[in-house]
């Protein structure tokens, strides 16, 4: 068990945000010591690596929500998880996709203003 700061330190999740995600629902109440200090579990460590993870794949909250709800109920089947994945993964290749265009674009852009000013400083 540790306090709110250690959790912080382990997981390279910010103080606040591990509060914020407490009272949204990600992360589950921490106990409480006498002094009604927050007391982290290595279940809520492992929750925090979780939606960390997730968070840094691009996922909403919601999706982690969602995830989270499907791997703690074995009776979910797995295509629902996968359904959430598959959404997500869309979204990416769509981004991808404008970013490649923009890219070109850039590109573009750059070869005009080089031949443009070639030899002009």
């Amino acid at each position: 068990m540790s306090g709110i700061g250690a959790l912080s330190k382990s997981t390279g999740c910010h103080i606040e945000t591990i509060r914020y995600y407490e009272k949204i629902g990600l992360l589950p109440p921490a106990l409480r010591s006498t002094g009604r200090h927050r007391i982290y579990t290595e279940k809520h460590r492992s929750r925090l690596v979780f939606i960390r993870q997730n968070r840094e794949l691009g996922f909403p909250l919601d999706d982690i929500r969602e995830l989270i709800a499907l791997a703690a109920n074995a009776d979910r089947p797995c295509a629902d998880a996968l359904s959430v994945v598959k959404k997500h993964l869309a979204e990416v290749e769509s981004k991808v996709a404008k970013l490649q265009q923009i890219r070109i674009e850039l590109l573009s852009m750059a070869s005009t203003c080089e031949s443009t000013c070639l030899g002009r400083r």
